[in-house]
Parts: C-alpha cells; structure tokens; sequence
C-alpha cells in the first residue's frame, strides 16, 4: 500500500477495483440468471462510482473465462450450462496449492487432476489450507475447475505484512498474491511506526471476501530492507513462529536440572564408558554421542546414545503440543529456529561434555569379523567426555593423534565395514554438494564454498542411520503378528517417466544408463556419481536424478527407503530438533518389555505423520530460500567480475548459468547477445544463427555478473565469448526472443 491508496482509501463513494467489479458483476448475474443486462443497467443496478466503460471491460473478462455470453447490443447474460455444472457440483477435499497468479490448484487426494480455482472463487483460501470445494468441469473443456466452499483448516495464522497507520484505525497489508488487508486493534498494537514490517496473527477471518480479516500485531520486525528482517520474513511466510508461547517458555524453565537418584536407578548407568559427541564447530544442540568399549572376550561393543527429551516434554503438555506444532527446527544460513526453548535445545537435553545426561540408547556388539552380533535398546544416564568438532575427530582418524584418537579410528574402521555393507545392499551414493557462507559480524556474506564431506561426518552418519534402521526392524517384526503402528521413514521408487527423461537426457550427454528395474536405476546412479568425479560437465546430472526420486516422507505404512536401501527404517536419532523423533522414542519404550505390546489409534498417528511431513517441507523451502538470499547477496558486492560455470538450464529468453563457486545461479538473457540462438526442443544445446557454433548443456562457459536483484532473489549474468562472432545478414531469424540487441547499462 502506498501513501496514494492511504488517500484514496479516505473517498466517499463506492468506486470497485477492476477485480471486485468483475466479482459483484458476476454475483448480480448469478442473483439474475435469466436475464440479459448491459453497462449502464448494471451501473444503475449496483450503484458503483465505476464508469460504463470499466464495467464494460469487467464484462468482457467474465467473457473470455465462459463465466459470461454476449447476446448482442452490448448485453450479456450468465453461461447457464457452467452455472448449471457449476450448482451440480461434486464435492471434494483438498489442499490448496497457490499461484503467482492468485489462482489456486487443489490438491484432492485420490483424485488424478488438481482442480483449478480462480483468486475469485477461493473465498479467502490460501496456500495450504485445507478445503472442502464443490467442482465442475466447464463446458467445452476437459480440466475440472472448483470453488471453496469450506475453509476446514488453516495451514496458518501468523503472516508478515507492512503496518499502515491512519488516525482512527490500522491496517496490515500481508504479503500474498492478491495482497490482503487485516484490521488490527490499536489499543493493543506494541510500539510501532507507520510501514513498519510486522508480523501480524489473525483472529477472525470474515465469512465474505470483501470483509476484512482481523487480526493482532504480535512483532514488530522495524523498517523493509535488512538482512534480518528477510531471514525472519523467510520464516514466518513458511509457517514458523519466531517466537514460543509464555506459558511454554515458563515450563521449560520450571524443569529441574538436577537429575535425581531416583531417575538414575530406572536407567542403565553407562556413565564410566568411554563417550564422546562429533558435531560442527558452531552447534549448541548435541542430539547424540557415541560409546566404545573393548569387551573381555575381544568383541566391540558401540553405543549409539540420543537425547532423552521424551523425559521432559511430556504428551499433552504446552511444551508438546508447540513442539509438534513446530514439528521441526529450521537451519537459515545465519539462524537457527528450534522446535524446542533453548533451556532444553541447547541446555537440558544437550549431551553436553562433563555432565550427566540422561539418554535413550542403541547399543551393539561387533565380533572380530565387524558383524553385529547383539544389539540392546533403552533408557541410560551417560557422561560424555569430551567434544569434537568434525576437523578435530577427522584429525583422529588421519593419524595425527590427540586425546581418543584410537577409540575414534575404531569407530570409524567399523563405519566403513557398515558403510561397504549398506552400497553392497542396494543404497544410492549420493553425495549432494551442501553450500556454506562465512558471515562477518553483521551476518553478510564475505565467501561461498562448498561444505567438504570427511570420513568424520559419514562415520557419525553411518551409526544414525544404522540405530534408525535397527529401531524400525525391531518393532515391526515385534508387531509382525498384530501390527504394532509406527513411525517410519519411507522413500518410495522413481518415477519411471521421469527416468525414462533423465535417461535420453544422460545419452545426449555421452552417459548411458541401465533402467530396466528399480535396482539397476540404483547402480546407475551409484556409476553417475563415480563418473561425475572424472567429468564434471555431467554434475548437473545428479540434481536431475535426485528429482527423480520420491520425496521421503513419514508413514505408518512402511514401504521401505528405496534411497538407502532399507527394508525398515524410522528417524531415532535426533528428537531435539525432529518431532517424528520424539515420537518414535514414545512408541518405542513401552514395546521393549518381550512380553508387552503397546499399540496406539493407528488413523491419528498418521495424520501426525502427515503433519510432520508437511512442516519438514516447509522447512527445507525456508533453508533454500535463505541460501538463495545470501548467495544473491554475496554476488552483489561483485557486480562487474568474472566467474567460470556451467551451463545447467536453456529457455527462450536465454539460458543459466551455476557458477563453480558455491553453486550460485544466474541467468543470461539472449537479448543481450552479438547474434540469436536456436534452442533445441530437447532443451540440452543452442545453436549461433552467424557461428553456427554449438553449445550444450554441462559446457563451461566464463560470465560477467551483470546485476543482482536482492528482492526478486535474481542474478543477471554477461556472457563472455572468447570467440568472435562473423559479421553478416544481422537482424533476427524470426523469433521474437532472438531479436539481440546490446543494452545499454
């Protein structure tokens, strides 16, 4: 909103905006079904301030969407056969997928087709909300199209907007397409100035859309522009709250730090075994630790030791009930979001070093030959001894000595022996690149690198994944009889037309793959990684693959993890900052007695699993969308230099470019050309109309950086061409998008 539609807002009359226009239009016609009206009659009827030639202009909108027919002499009446389809409808359940439009799909479970709704028809819906809609499959086409009937239940409540401030009331303008003003109580409004960027919770949501939504003022963040404010802004439009409820906070601060005698004697006392943690250097949240002792008769035994938080965040409670609300803690380049207060995250159920901590551990015994031979589950008290950072343990296991070193090189021998075993059983390597920044104190990015994966980080990851698989294999088979329901971790096949795709597209690449079964596309991918380290032109390849792929997902069907070739796996290993965690840890503990079998409402927890899944991917589009921020920031500051990349995409209008640096995109736009391109229809090359020179996806090519847009997260990228182009018959070949005229900077 700017300071002309504050002014504006102040007028007497009922002058409509070209969209309300369109919409009370087309309620006066659905009001009168049979008759035929022209502009000025529908002027006179809705006594609006609009003149006869807007309305004119709505009509013809409402045309061009079948809503409407023309019927001669300016006059128009109501498409009766949509109206009819429309008022015998079926009914359906969904979840609303939002457009840069405004525009939704409907994602209806079972259902083959989404359903399209127009902006006008979403009655105040918005993107993942749950709706009941009635829908209809219009005249003339094969698409089903719908209206929301029924807001079932809100994906949230929170939203960031701009503060507008007017002498008796305000306004909060959220950031959505289209734009949504909510009137907000002054009285109780926190210090605040006029376009402030607050975050605004909203309390009432009006039956009609032409009514405004209330709502309360609970942050606010200061002026557009900062750094800050878009890490924050990141968070809230992907449905974190950044802060925690009083009443959680004041529980979290109320649980004793003394463990008692009491509590000690319940668990099994491993505190006199050898135990460390291995995280990065910046953690503050120590979800694990890992144990080793030599027992007498030669064998190993290694534990692997997960916070306890189901001990102090009990079922029911605020602390849970935000927890699962929050499902899952969120990783920003410069922030961390947790799901739990920091009194338990960073201090409670911490397995900090040199204090008792209590656990919920995963201990297993290797013979002589590596092969586990007895494996234990349950509630401890541990003392870990010291923490490692991963270059400190990495330093370990090259040799270079220090304090455990012989216990961390044997943990790391046995993960290579589990590691071999997994890619020996049909897991897929893939090794996918992780960005990293470092911040100056400001948290603006001074580099980009790429994160280097060391045996130290896949040694810890080979004892998580091995506590998560045998968790899941031990209270399925438990439950083999009389299923017992669970949290699983599933990851599905490939899609096979999308790997029939990725595969012509491999060949064009010089790179064949076999996909003739499930198994074999695993190879292949396994071969992909393996060669990409020879020929890095085909490393674009392996986020295609990855595209290929299920995304995984909690259930309480368990249908494997086709990724790492697990017939049973779960997530045990890190409930401070995994909800699907803590629930897995709930579920577990009274199953461990032999003779007891606790089974809960199987149709309940899996909408908690279907929540969870929901959260996690909203949480994985927040950590992209902050990369992409500081990588667009970080670019700025190099307007004019040049880099070496890839050619990873081709379009119309020119074709991308990632940089070797720290994986930033950007695009080059053909127009900015000394000669037009041809882009094939496989979108794998580009052809010069005067060089005739071919160019093909995976080609490294040298870029200026041309401009970096903060706000649309864009980067605009100089081709520079070592080759001269021949002068010749300039002009175009006919495409409007090769039309390559230097602009002027």
């Amino acid at each position: 909103m700017s300071k002309n539609r504050k002014h504006n807002s102040k007028k007497t009359g009922r002058k409509l905006s070209a969209s309300q226009l369109r919409e009370e239009v087309l309620k006066l016609f659905r009001r009168h079904p049979k008759k035929q009206l022209n502009p000025k009659q529908i002027v006179r009827k809705l006594k609006v301030a609009n003149n006869r030639d807007s309305v004119q202009d709505a009509l013809e909108k409402l045309s061009e969407s079948n809503e409407l027919k023309p019927t001669g002499d300016y006059k128009f009446k109501l498409n009766r056969q949509d109206h009819a389809a429309r008022s015998n409808g079926q009914y359906a359940t969904g979840i609303v997928d939002m457009t840069r439009s405004g525009d939704a799909y409907i994602v209806c479970e079972g259902q083959e087709q989404d359903v399209h709704v127009s902006a006008k028809y979403l009655n105040t819906a918005m993107n993942g909300d749950k709706v009941k809609i009635r829908t209809w499959t219009p005249s003339g086409r094969r698409k089903p199209e719908g209206e929301v009937e029924q807001i079932l239940e809100r994906a949230r409540d929170h939203f960031i907007g701009t503060l507008w401030m007017y002498p008796k009331h305000a306004v909060v303008t959220i950031d959505i397409v289209p734009p949504i003003d909510v009137e907000v109580n002054m009285k109780d409004m926190p210090q605040a100035s006029d376009e402030d960027r607050v975050v605004v919770r909203i309390d009432e949501w009006p039956d009609r859309h032409k009514h405004n939504p209330k709502g309360t003022i609970t942050t606010v963040l200061g002026k557009a522009g900062s750094s800050d404010i878009e890490m924050k802004t990141i968070l809230v439009n992907n449905g974190f709250d950044l802060e925690f409820p009083q009443d959680v906070k004041r529980e979290a601060e109320y649980l004793p730090a003394r463990i008692s005698e009491e509590e000690i004697k319940r668990r099994r006392d491993l505190r006199e075994v050898t135990t460390i943690t291995v995280d990065p250097e910046d953690a503050k949240d120590f979800d694990d630790a890992l144990s080793i002792r030599h027992l007498e008769n030669g064998e190993i035994e290694v534990g692997v030791h997960i916070a306890d938080v189901t001990h102090y965040v009990k079922e029911g409670n605020p602390l849970d009930k935000e927890a699962f609300n929050r499902s899952t803690s969120v990783y920003l380049v410069d922030r961390v979001l947790p799901m739990l207060p920091e009194r338990l995250s960073n201090d409670l159920c911490s397995l900090r070093p040199n204090v008792d901590r209590l656990a919920f551990s995963a201990l297993f015994v290797f013979n002589k030959s590596n092969k586990i031979i007895n494996r234990w589950f349950g509630k401890t008290v541990i003392h870990s001894d010291q923490r490692f950072t991963y270059e400190e343990a990495q330093e370990r296991i090259e040799g270079q000595g220090g304090s455990f070193a012989q216990e961390i090189q044997q943990l790391a021998k046995l993960a290579r022996h589990l590691r071999k075993q997994r890619y020996k059983e049909g897991a897929i390597n893939f090794e996918t690149e992780e960005v990293k920044f470092r911040l100056d104190k400001d948290a603006v990015p001074v580099e980009v690198y790429i994160k280097e994966r060391k045996e130290a980080h896949m040694m810890i990851e080979d004892f998580m994944l091995l506590a998560n698989r045998e968790v899941a294999q031990f209270i399925s088979l438990k439950g083999r009889d009389q299923e017992i329901p669970y949290v699983y971790r599933i990851h599905d096949e490939p899609d096979p037309d999308k790997v029939m795709e990725l595969s012509r597209f491999a060949r064009e690449m010089g790179f064949d793959m076999n996909i003739s079964s499930p198994e074999q596309v695993a190879k292949a991918y396994n071969r992909l990684a393996q060669e990409v380290q020879k020929r890095p032109e085909l490393r674009l390849l392996s986020p295609l693959a990855i595209r290929t792929m299920a995304k995984a997902a909690y259930s309480t069907e368990n249908i494997g993890h086709y990724g790492l070739g697990f017939e049973y796996y779960t997530h045990f290993t890190s409930p401070i900052r995994r909800y699907s965690d803590v629930l897995a840890h709930r579920l577990l503990e009274p199953n461990l007695s032999h003779n007891d079998f606790y089974r809960v409402n199987k149709s309940r927890l899996e909408d908690q699993c279907s929540h969870i899944s929901k959260k996690e991917r909203n949480a994985i589009t927040a950590e992209r969308e902050s990369i992409k921020y500081k990588q667009v920031e970080y670019i700025e500051k190099h307007i004019g230099e040049e880099f070496d990349g890839f050619i990873n995409g081709m379009m119309d209008r020119g074709f991308f470019v990632e940089l070797e640096a720290g994986l930033i995109e950007g695009m080059v736009p053909f127009e900015t050309l000394d000669e037009p391109f041809d882009v094939s229809d496989s979108r794998l090359r580009m052809v010069g109309a005067f060089s005739k020179k071919e160019y093909k996806m995976g080609q490294r090519v040298r870029v200026r950086i041309a401009r970096a847009d903060l706000a649309k997260r864009q980067i605009e990228m100089d081709w520079v061409r070592e080759e001269t182009v021949p002068a010749g018959s300039g002009g175009n070949n006919g495409k409007s998008h090769n039309r390559n005229k230097r602009r002027k900077r």
